[in-house]
């Protein structure tokens, strides 16, 4: 008779992880559409200060918010990464239980249980896992799980 499955582990919230959670999770787009929002505006905003009559200092407005989302765009994973450096999370033990009934994440922060019977997907990425419960998306490095853990991951993906 096989054992229930039971896998207990513990990692650190640091920098790599927050890197590699960021390029797991987010989808890469094409620079068109990166890019798209913050020419426009930027282009809008110029058309509006050589060419328009409309108050300089609106017209500079939109000009200086497309400027800002094209800088926003382009750093948009260091301040990611920053903004997760610098909250209360940052270098948190936080300790990964996987049963048969589901996962157990829990930190001094946060106590999160999620049923395999609630989870709506499971997505195996390059170097862990997505999962998506209650239409958010949690993120699982294989760098703190098991062989035998990962292959029960994707027993429950598959089924």
């Amino acid at each position: 008779m096989n054992q229930p499955f039971n896998y207990q582990t513990s990692f650190i919230l640091d920098k790599s992880h927050f890197i590699e959670c960021y390029e797991e999770s987010v989808p890469v787009l094409p620079w068109q559409r990166r890019y798209a929002k913050g020419a426009i505006l930027l282009l809008l905003g110029a058309l509006l200060v050589l060419f328009t009559e409309l108050n300089p200092y609106a017209a500079w407005f939109i000009f200086s918010l497309g400027v800002l989302e094209l800088v926003s765009s382009y750093y948009q994973k260091p301040w990611w990464v920053a903004r997760q450096m610098l909250s209360k999370v940052a270098k948190a033990e936080v300790k990964l239980s996987i049963n048969q009934d589901g996962l157990h994440i829990h930190s001094f922060y946060h106590d999160h249980q999620m049923r395999f019977a609630d989870i709506e997907r499971i997505d195996a990425t390059k170097r862990g896992w997505l999962i998506y419960h209650n239409s958010v998306k949690h993120y699982v490095a294989n760098r703190c799980l098991s062989a035998q853990a990962q292959a029960f991951l994707q027993s429950q993906a598959n089924g």
